[in-house]
């Protein structure tokens, strides 16, 4: 029965160098599942029997050989070990740039974080509090109602962005948590064009909830936490605080808030334009929020950032895709959240005079500008509903997990 000493010696070799029993390393891009376990299986038993032959061929030897054996089977070993680690190291994937890098220095993600400059502290045991972001687009003649927002998110540990989009930034500098936001300034542009370039999924990974809001929000009836405890208990991956019906501007029923409830995914309702009943499967009767006050979860927001269109900064038209970014069945996944709402005042603040405070521009002036920044928002819903009909079309890989029949007009 030597040689089947050799054989387990053989074996636990393998073992105790951390590989599997068999040599033979299964290529999983050479087929189906079960011709890979067959093709292996095959090998095992193959490579068993080659062991017995071996070691009955040795067994005719005195006992001297049997270190000499084990010493050889552990060359074999070691030289597997090298061939292993070479396939391990050709399968496993770099980022783009990183090639170059071990990769335990590579930084694949960031946060928004402020850092100190002298403080010798180690930062990692600094217990993080900054679970979610706000994302705002301001202006200076908001700067009121703004203030109690970011103080109401910053209360709740939130990370705080401000989006600049008028110029006046100093101007915020006397109130208390100035230091504590990051502030971007670029002139005439939307919290969507903003979010495109400095709100990456990567630079905000770790935030598990990214609030993208206008500024125009009064949040005397929302609480940010008891927001977040609801969300992640519903499931929901997108959502927004519900519309207070007296004093809000609104566009679409469903995002109305409504009372004695703490959410409502899809709306009941037929107008002259719109009909949704318990049928009713798109939006905006079901699986829809309005791109005024959206909340991501990360995974939503990763691929909500893709959707955003470079070219197209209004965003028109994005809030009947989102659901797809929902991860699920959309009619579940994104929701309004009744209790927790909020007023939507509904000022028309984009393409506001800039900073220099000695050009008075006549309000016709600024009236007809406001009324371009519409026709063009219209326009860019047009040709965001084009560029995803076109790749839609030629995506052939490309399945729509919503697609309606042509004969089915229901909403």
């Amino acid at each position: 029965m030597f040689y089947l000493d050799r054989v387990v010696i053989y074996w636990i070799v393998r073992v105790e160098h951390g590989f599997p029993l068999c040599s033979s390393s299964p290529s999983w891009s050479s087929g189906p599942s079960s011709s890979l376990v067959i093709t292996t299986t095959y090998e095992c038993v193959v490579e068993y029997f080659s062991l017995i032959q071996f070691s009955l061929t040795l067994s005719k030897s005195n006992d001297a050989n049997h270190t000499r054996v084990v010493e050889n089977l552990e060359v074999k070993i070691t030289l597997q070990n090298t061939k292993h680690d070479s396939n391990s190291c050709q399968n496993t994937y770099r980022p783009p740039g990183t090639e170059a890098l071990p990769r335990g220095i590579v930084a694949g993600t960031s946060d928004l974080e402020l850092r100190s400059l002298w403080d010798y502290r180690d930062e990692n045991i600094i217990k993080k509090t900054s679970k979610s972001l706000l994302a705002m687009a301001v202006g200076i003649k908001q700067k009121q109602g703004v203030n109690i927002v970011v103080e109401k998110f910053l209360a709740s540990g939130f990370a705080v962005m401000l989006f600049h989009y008028d110029g006046h930034v100093d101007e915020w500098k006397d109130l208390a948590w100035n230091d504590r936001v990051i502030h971007v300034s670029a002139l005439h542009q939307t919290k969507w064009w903003f979010a495109k370039r400095f709100l990456h999924p990567d630079i905000v990974a770790e935030y598990d909830y990214i609030f993208l809001w206008d500024e125009d929000l009064q949040v005397d009836n929302f609480n940010p936490t008891r927001y977040l405890s609801i969300i992640e208990d519903q499931g929901l991956e997108i959502s927004q605080p519900g519309l207070d019906r007296e004093k809000s501007l609104y566009h679409h029923l469903i995002t109305i808030r409504r009372e004695n409830s703490i959410i409502h995914r899809q709306i009941y309702k037929t107008t002259e334009s719109l009909t949704c009943n318990k049928h009713s499967t798109n939006p905006p009767c079901t699986g829809w929020v309005e791109v005024m006050a959206p909340v991501f979860s990360k995974t939503a927001w990763r691929c909500a950032w893709y959707m955003i269109q470079n070219d197209l900064i209004h965003a028109w038209g994005l809030d009947y895709k989102l659901g797809y970014c929902a991860s699920g069945d959309r009619s579940k996944t994104v929701g309004v959240v009744d209790s927790e709402y909020v007023v939507h005042k509904g000022v028309p603040t984009l393409g506001e005079p800039s900073k220099n405070k000695e050009s008075k521009e006549p309000s016709s002036k600024a009236d007809n500008i406001r009324g371009m920044v519409r026709r063009r928002s219209k326009v860019e819903m047009r040709i965001f509903g084009e560029k995803w009909s076109q790749a839609a079309t030629e995506d052939k890989c490309w399945v729509d997990p919503y697609k309606v029949p042509t004969s089915d007009t229901r909403h």
